[in-house]
């Protein structure tokens, strides 16, 4: 059986592998990129976080994000880390769950998945724009911009989204599968810089903060996520900003930012932290009260906020320490919006999953076609979760329809 695979990614690389399982298949992947598994080397900044093992269900997003559930059993995250054991990648895991290979290094995942596809026959076409898909009589035909054309008994779709364009982020997916009848949701950028009123942070510019971050919508917290921020000149990014960009592309006018950079205290507990500071040091600028404790540049842009200057500790009001206790806890930053599909990491939205059987992820609308990865309606947290949605989905996409018992 010939199989054609649109996209040389991360699904679509798992999803030849897996394929290529079965004797008497011709597996050959047809990659726009100069090279397969390039978007692969920007994931965790350069170190591919491959997998998390603290995933649940609640880490994914959708329309449905229950349909992810089916493939996340049937091939996990235990699956997965054998998976990439025995094909020579050596793998360690942090105390967040997040797991990478042990030369920190992307390089070495997509290595490990060129090599083992070069070992199963797999035929890689590099440089291959797919324009068009049309149905034949037993089977689909791709046509190229260039003219050239390949047949698949069977295809899988594995284009992946519009986010990271300079990495090979492209449209294409959503539209060859609408030329097979298929239908998107609205695209969002995703896992990328949220955008503030600068005003607040002018300044701050590179300061990383650990704190704990709401986004709230309509006076209501409808998300909130702890851990690494970094400020830059338009917002905030990291982790946590990236985890709650998400919801924050599709809030609408007026959602705000609270950042609280003493997360671990209550605010009774600051209030007297800073007394006793105030206390101690009776001479010392207000503006430095908060040295020691925070980035210095971080803790005089909140110390100024609050009217707290050259002026010495000793002259500083109760009720302008009060407020400054709040400020740590409470900082306040307007939304703009979020960075857009050139800088985000994933696409939140795709290729409605109705459209396709959870157990198998064939398209219920054209037999024989199968999707996976970043192209469906599917997208994770940050941390790891949606490579292994990529892994997961792409192993299900190349059994082709087969089924098994979960392990």
């Amino acid at each position: 059986m010939k199989v054609l695979i649109l996209g040389g990614g991360a699904s679509g690389l798992m999803a030849a592998l897996s394929a290529a399982q079965s004797p008497g298949n011709t597996v050959t992947i047809l990659e726009r990129q100069s090279r397969v598994g390039r978007k692969l080397l920007a994931t965790g900044n350069g170190r591919c976080n491959l997998t998390n093992t603290h995933l649940t269900p609640e880490n994914y997003h959708g329309q449905d994000a229950a349909f992810a559930r089916a493939a996340l059993t049937r091939f996990g995250v235990q699956r997965t880390l054998d998976f990439f054991h025995a094909h020579g990648l050596l793998t360690v895991e942090e105390p967040s769950g997040r797991v990478y290979p042990l030369s920190d290094q992307a390089n070495s995942v997509v290595d490990v998945l060129r090599f083992s596809a070069e070992q199963a026959g797999v035929q890689i076409v590099s440089g291959f724009d797919a324009q068009t898909v049309k149905k034949k009589a037993r089977g689909y035909q791709v046509t190229g911009a260039d003219g050239a054309g390949f047949f698949g008994d069977r295809l899988i779709v594995s284009c992946g989204g519009c986010a990271g364009r300079a990495l090979g982020g492209t449209m294409a997916g959503y539209e060859l599968l609408a030329q097979l009848g298929h239908s998107r949701t609205a695209l969002h950028p995703s896992l990328t810089q949220i955008r503030t009123d600068p005003g607040p942070i002018r300044g701050l510019k590179g300061v990383r903060a650990d704190c704990l971050l709401r986004l709230r919508i309509g006076g209501q917290t409808v998300q909130q996520d702890a851990g690494e921020v970094q400020f830059t000149e338009t917002g905030v990014s990291g982790p946590a900003a990236f985890t709650l960009s998400r919801a924050a592309a599709m809030a609408a006018p007026g959602a705000e930012l609270l950042l609280n950079f003493l997360r671990g205290y209550t605010p009774e507990q600051v209030l007297v932290l800073l007394g006793a500071r105030q206390a101690a040091f009776p001479a010392l600028a207000g503006e430095e009260l908060l040295a020691g404790m925070l980035h210095p540049r971080l803790g005089k842009t909140l110390c100024r906020a609050c009217g707290l200057g050259a002026q010495p500790l000793s002259s500083v009001s109760a009720e302008a320490i009060a407020k400054l206790a709040q400020h740590i806890q409470y900082f306040p930053l307007p939304i703009t919006g979020v960075s857009g599909f050139e800088s985000a990491q994933v696409t939140a939205g795709g290729v409605r999953t109705a459209e396709f059987r959870a157990d198998t992820l064939e398209s219920r609308l054209a037999p024989g076609v199968f999707a996976c990865g970043e192209v469906l309606d599917i997208d994770g947290d940050c941390g790891g979760y949606n490579l292994q949605w990529a892994w997961s989905s792409g192993y299900v996409a190349g059994q082709l329809g087969k089924q098994e018992e979960p392990r």
